[in-house]
């Protein structure tokens, strides 16, 4: 499951694969009333994240981190959104992962700076879509838990090579 955090809007994305083939099950984004303060939109987030979770079952959930921004007060409310995304997780038993923007850009569309346009185009296409995902924040969700696949299926492949390389100098 890939979480994009916002205290207005919440996207989220869930895929599986197997192996090369992925397929995405579910996106959207968690949008509660802009007119209310942010502790209740933050406890609206939660409890529906909490019901996402509860349905799909998430073996990892990934995470995109803040970045540093101009308006301090926005950072802190982005803070405090992925601390609910954080918890909801954690109530749940789910292993979290965090990634930093640069970092889902550069293993969805192979480079750091790509724009929000290139990444939602690479999502469509490495899921096999027929249109861009919509809201940008699930696209953005996806992406992420398209980071932690790569990640994942790169440390598996890793891990392979060493026990591999182990069993040939034990050999």
């Amino acid at each position: 499951m890939g979480i994009d955090p916002g205290s207005r809007t919440m996207g989220y994305g869930v895929i599986e694969g197997e192996d090369e083939r992925l397929t995405a099950l579910a996106w959207g984004a968690i949008e509660p009333p802009r007119r209310q303060p942010l502790e209740f939109r933050l406890s609206q987030i939660y409890a529906e994240l909490l019901q996402l979770v509860d349905r799909w079952e998430p073996q990892y959930a990934a995470i995109e981190d803040p970045f540093v921004g101009k308006n301090p007060r926005a950072i802190f409310a982005l803070g405090q959104s992925q601390a609910v995304a954080l918890l909801a997780c954690a109530q749940r038993g789910v292993a979290v992962f965090r990634y930093a923007p640069a970092h889902t850009k550069r293993a969805v569309a192979d480079y750091g700076n790509a724009s929000k346009e290139q990444v939602s185009e690479m999502v469509r296409l490495t899921l096999g879509l027929d249109a861009p995902v919509v809201p940008e924040d699930a696209s953005d969700a996806l992406a992420v838990a398209l980071c932690h696949f790569h990640h994942m299926r790169s440390e598996s492949v890793l891990a392979r090579q060493v026990s591999d390389n182990a069993s040939e100098v034990e050999g």
